[in-house]
């Protein structure tokens, strides 16, 4: 799944993969940490937002990418 558009309710990032990574503190399916996943029903759009791009900057450095892609 891609990071939401600006218009409209901004989805879930969860993919029903739900476990834990213990050595990231990551969900395994979603790339967010527990406390984001908690929050997740009480966070505003803008808030979802921020989650959003945390998770893309989290699989960016996971790919070794960093966000800067390649030359």
């Amino acid at each position: 799944m891609g990071k939401p558009t600006l218009a409209g309710d901004v989805p879930s990032p969860c993919i029903s993969i739900c476990k834990i990574d213990e050595a990231t503190g990551l969900c395994t399916g979603c790339a967010r940490t527990l406390d984001e996943i908690a929050a997740w029903g009480m966070l505003d759009n803008g808030q979802r937002r921020v989650v959003w791009d945390a998770i893309a900057a989290r699989r960016a450095a996971a790919a070794g990418t960093g966000g800067q892609g390649t030359a």
